[in-house]
């Protein structure tokens, strides 16, 4: 069987962990960074690696070679600056242009920010990819789900913990947090990269899914728990003045791919060496 190649276009939090991992599994992974200094790490770690900064350190060829792959992971954080969210886009646009006829399928890291505060549990189906959409992040959806013969799956992740992302320090010493009773969405790093090779293992295209813990303690419980791992002052919180919240719901990613969750609970995976 060919060996097949996956490029990973952003090799920082998530992306070097899981370029790791693909490596492990014995697949070919081209990694991306915008850091010279990073080359080194990529490259003795068994990643194929490229300097892709745009526009201004990387070519049409260099962009080329990289996307000659078997399946792409756009996995690029976009900033919260208004220049930066059309900078974005533009990055998003190139890249899918330049996607070969060799290449056939996409994953997208988007987030579960494209759900309002709709007070209930949310499933893939409450927040739908448009053109003309509000949120970056589902117009985005909406550019990976129109190229042309490529199959693309788009995974909306919670909030990210893990590795470097200790959650303790998040709110620790902050006054007046509101909602504290709303539940949280979280994910452990392990269990994004667990998601994404299941993903590209079992070849799913075609679908949306939410990507969070199957538990969701509340505001106070989990932010003050965090903090107390760290030995940090916990947040104080306001009155419960009004519902504004989300629950996440993954039970989709679950059934289909199916996955078990490594870290199913966050409160107790706080305590784990996952951290």
């Amino acid at each position: 069987m060919k060996q097949k190649t996956i490029s990973i276009m952003g090799c920082g939090w998530l992306g070097l962990p899981l370029a790791q991992e693909l490596v492990k599994l014995g697949f070919r992974v081209k990694g991306s960074t915008t850091t010279p200094g990073k080359m080194a790490l990529l490259r003795a770690k068994g990643i194929e690696p490229f300097l892709l900064s745009f526009p201004e350190n990387s070519t049409k060829t260099d962009l080329e070679n990289f996307l000659a792959a078997d399946v792409l992971v756009f996995n690029i954080p976009p900033s919260r600056s208004s220049n930066e969210t059309n900078a974005y886009e533009a990055l998003l646009e190139r890249v899918l242009e330049a996607a070969p006829p060799a290449l056939t399928s996409i994953l997208f890291v988007s987030s579960t920010s494209v759900y309002p505060d709709l007070n209930r549990e949310v499933r893939e189906t409450d927040a739908v990819a448009t053109a003309t959409a509000s949120s970056l992040m589902l117009r985005s959806e909406f550019l990976v789900q129109r190229v042309p013969d490529k199959k693309s799956t788009l995974v909306r992740f919670g909030g990210l913990m893990g590795g470097t992302r200790h959650p303790g320090r998040f709110l620790a010493g902050k006054t007046e947090v509101p909602q504290p009773e709303s539940p949280v969405n979280m994910i452990h790093l392990t269990d994004c990269v667990g998601l994404l090779t299941a993903i590209i293992q079992q070849e799913k295209w075609g679908f949306t899914f939410n990507a969070c813990a199957p538990e969701h303690p509340s505001r106070r419980e989990f932010y003050t728990h965090a903090a107390g791992r760290l030995s940090l002052t916990p947040p104080s919180f306001a009155p419960q003045a009004e519902d504004k919240y989300k629950r996440i719901n993954s039970d989709l990613i679950q059934q289909e791919l199916p996955y078990t969750f490594q870290f199913p609970d966050p409160l107790q995976c706080l305590g784990s060496p996952g951290f």
